[in-house]
């Protein structure tokens, strides 16, 4: 039965699965909200290698991942959030995201935390209208 709200969830193998009681990703409307990726490979499930750049690699193609399973893709994101272990990995950040990120640019915030899960460096969630 259809949820007359116009709600449901996205998931797909192309990004980690949820590793607690949430959704990859949640269409409402015509919105799509990623939940916050850690750079987890979807594979294994474990942290990729590597330092601040390949784990933000990781996270954004996650953050693609889901997307495309809801049918969109990055430059359908109006919004992002970037969660930072230590604000000193902003500039190497900041530049893979500039790779990702390039003709259409999303609102965003970035701040620093205490920790993030699995003590990755950086989790990113991001609000996407869908096509």
């Amino acid at each position: 039965m259809a949820d007359p709200r116009n709600i449901h969830t996205v998931s797909t193998a192309q990004a980690p699965a949820a590793i607690g009681p949430y959704a990859q990703g949640v269409v409402a409307q015509n919105f799509l909200f990623i939940s916050g990726q850690i750079p987890l490979d979807p594979q294994t499930g474990e942290m990729v290698d590597g330092g601040i750049e390949d784990q933000t690699h990781r996270v954004i193609q996650n953050l693609r991942a889901v997307a495309r399973a809801a049918g969109a893709d990055l430059e359908h994101v109006v919004k992002t959030t970037i969660y930072l272990a230590d604000m000193h990995d902003f500039p190497a950040v900041n530049q893979v995201y500039a790779e990702y990120f390039q003709s259409s640019l999303p609102a965003r915030a970035t701040v620093q935390v205490a920790a993030l899960p699995r003590d990755a460096a950086v989790e990113i969630e991001a609000v996407a209208l869908l096509p």
